[in-house]
């Protein structure tokens, strides 16, 4: 019983509202009878206030809501299920067990959390996960303007928040590695390097213990709630402060002209099979939330232990309610969905065909300016690539990343998908019927090898997981140019660095919009594992100290992405090959010009384009072949009496591969130019037409 002055409260809003003298707490359970919110007095309080919410005053519809006086921000709170109307088949209620709000905006786990304690039957009261009340009414965003940078010149940066500072060699204080705090120190870094969004790994409040025993979950893909930013990335753990200082990181990257784009997790929770714990979903409705078998076992399409039921009324609800709080409470420019393939499936795990999450998530007029980028895949065998349902989807393109690989290896047989993938997927994406940025090109990412790695093994090292070296993908197309992993052998580790800046070249050049992960700018290793999900260590944090081909490596890619600046007070020539196709047709060549060699044998490529933006003609060869090459070139389509003049060659010595932005461009003589071995060459040529070039 409470003293407290409780009304009835309202529905309007889910979750805990701070209101005049009190707070009103609002969830949704349509087969409960009665329901209880717990009140704690401290994080570790095994002895909440209990208040009952009866079905005749505090229940309208499906939802259960209440008022309740004196009750503010800071307050730590959490439901119960009390009682049930109906329990139906594959259903979890205990009324024991202590459940977070699905809306709460502010998760603790604190000391005595036990993911384990919480998978047992009956009260998991000393050891349950709680949620906070928090006043989000009062924050200062200045004059915060979302950068809306255009996909056309956008570099995105995929980025895990912890592991870019949490390393030591961050030179940052012990307090403020590995939180958002930390990102906020390291922006200048991120603008000198000239990236334009920031993809940030997970940063829903996640379980860290969701992984095998002895490891911890550092990914972040097991969220426990869709509102809360993750509380251990704060340097300020008050109730309110991970909110602020995860505010004060947009907001700061903002100023610097830096979208912040989240890799969301609306296909799976935290509370994992039938085995798993009960945290929230799975005691508040489970068969409403998760897709269940015919045997009313959970399914597995995202390979995490359950599948969300995104097909369901509330779940689609909550999903678009979460976006839509990023949006305008935490001001992000856009998102990530990860496995969003499972999003397409039904309430049994069935495809259909207009999925109605995907269809209302593309036509939000709350969401019309965000980005939305689908990995458009799940664990179960859906691929959706290029059959996402809706106009405005931009998908990961994983064809681009694995024919791109080959080709750059020396894979024979490759040329023609190679081109496909260069001009923006036409054979996937219909570029006739769509923009020629619905790819989001990568080489690598945070499922995989890392840059450095992909050119250094030939096979994943997974030992160190614990798992016999079997999880992890095993088609990796990666090459190890003659020794596995480390090495001193100054040729292999030239020819390493030199496949390093090809993939860059080609990736930065391609239709689509470019990501690149965090650290392969300076040669990143994570000594060979492909699957660091549970490695919280220097094995997957950003080293500040890189080697001297990591130096060398970061020269070049900050020197590349100057070429695609979207800074708007220092506009400059910027060329890839999607502005090309708007104005003007590719013609491939050969060796000899026009003569592409399209056969199964073929290990090179080259093309002229024209970018009319800046009347420039431009010329690229690639070759992959393991010999240097005489080539002869076409003469620019639009100065057939002009000279090409070098903008990069990978097969120089450094400086010389690449020609800073400003400066004068080697002058070719003539019509012959030796390409080294695996190499990627870029040249320009101004056309006839004279105008201001600035």
């Amino acid at each position: 019983m409470t003293s407290r002055k409780l009304s009835a409260g309202h529905c309007r809003q889910l979750g805990a509202t701070p209101e005049a003298h009190g707070t009103n707490f609002a969830i949704w359970g349509r087969l409960a009878k009665s329901m209880e919110l717990l009140l704690f007095s401290s994080e570790k309080d095994e002895n909440p206030e209990v208040i009952t919410l009866s079905e005749e005053i505090y229940r309208s519809g499906y939802y259960w809501h209440i008022h309740v006086g004196g009750v503010s921000a800071g307050q730590i709170y959490a439901w119960r299920v009390k009682e049930v109307l109906i329990d139906l088949p594959g259903n979890r209620f205990d009324p024991e067990k202590v459940l977070l709000d699905p809306y709460g905006r502010r998760i603790l786990l604190g000391d005595c959390y036990n993911r384990q304690s919480s998978a047992l039957p009956g009260s998991n009261l000393h050891c349950c996960a709680k949620n906070v009340v928090v006043d989000l009414r009062h924050y200062d965003w200045e004059e915060d303007n979302f950068p809306r940078h255009p996909l056309s010149r956008s570099v995105i940066y995929e980025m895990h928040v912890a592991g870019f500072t949490k390393d030591p060699s961050s030179n940052l204080p012990d307090y403020l590695q590995g939180t958002y705090a930390g990102v906020i120190k390291k922006i200048p870094y991120l603008q000198e390097l000239g990236i334009t969004a920031v993809e940030l790994l997970p940063v829903f409040q996640f379980d860290p213990q969701d992984a095998r025993p002895g490891k911890s979950n550092y990914w972040g893909y097991s969220p426990m709630g869709f509102f809360a930013p993750h509380g251990e990335y704060a340097a300020d753990g008050s109730h309110l402060g991970v909110l602020n200082e995860f505010r004060d990181m947009v907001k700061a990257l903002h100023k610097a002209n830096i979208e912040v784009i989240l890799d969301v997790v609306y296909n799976h929770t935290a509370e994992g099979g039938d085995d798993g714990p009960v945290i929230c979903f799975r005691g508040v409705d489970n068969d409403a939330f998760y897709t269940l078998d015919e045997n009313y076992h959970s399914t597995n399409y995202s390979g995490c232990g359950n599948t969300l039921d995104a097909s369901h009324p509330m779940t689609k609800k909550m999903i678009t309610d979460s976006l839509k709080f990023w949006r305008e409470e935490m001001h992000v420019d856009g998102f990530r969905f990860d496995l969003a393939a499972i999003l397409s499936r039904d309430g049994f795990g069935q495809p259909m065909s207009d999925p109605p999450t995907i269809r209302t998530i593309d036509g939000d007029y709350s969401l019309a300016d965000t980005k939305l980028f689908a990995e458009a895949w799940d664990a179960g065998g859906l691929y959706l690539v290029g059959k996402m349902a809706g106009d405005r989807w931009r998908e990961w393109n994983g064809l681009f990343r694995d024919d791109v690989r080959r080709f750059i290896k020396g894979d024979e047989g490759m040329v023609s998908a190679f081109a496909t993938r260069l001009i923006g997927s036409p054979d996937i994406y219909h570029l006739q019927f769509s923009d020629p940025y619905k790819s989001l090109n990568f080489i690598t990412c945070h499922d995989g090898f890392t840059l450095w790695d992909l050119v250094s093994y030939d096979q994943k090292h997974n030992e160190a997981n614990g798992e016999d070296n079997r999880d992890g993908s095993n088609d990796n197309y990666s090459w190890n140019h003659g020794v596995e992993g480390p090495t001193d052998d100054p040729a292999i580790l030239t020819l390493r660095l030199r496949q390093a800046k090809n993939f860059f070249v080609v990736n930065l050049m391609s239709v689509g919009t470019p990501m690149i992960q965090m650290g392969d700018e300076t040669l990143r290793t994570q000594q060979g594992n492909n699957n660091v999900y549970c490695q919280d260590n220097s094995i997957s944090w950003f080293n500040w100290q890189p080697t001297h081909h990591g130096r060398e490596m970061l020269r070049f890619v900050t020197e590349m992405l100057r070429y695609r600046s979207v800074l708007k007070e220092e506009p400059r020539f910027f060329f890839s090959l999607g502005q090309a196709l708007e104005s003007a047709r590719v013609d491939w060549h050969g060796v000899q010009p026009f003569q592409p060699d399209w056969g199964p044998n073929s290990q090179t490529l080259g093309l002229t384009a024209y970018d009319a933006r800046y009347d420039i003609d431009v010329y690229a060869f690639f070759n992959s072949w393991w010999k240097p090459l005489v080539l002869n070139l076409p003469p620019p389509p639009n100065n057939p009496n002009g000279h090409w003049k070098r903008v990069c060659d990978t097969g120089l010595e450094p400086p010389n591969d690449i020609t800073p932005l400003g400066c004068e461009y080697a002058e070719l003589p003539d019509l012959s130019y030796t390409v080294q071995p695996r190499s990627v060459i870029v040249l320009i040529c101004r056309s006839l037409k004279e105008k201001d070039h600035t």
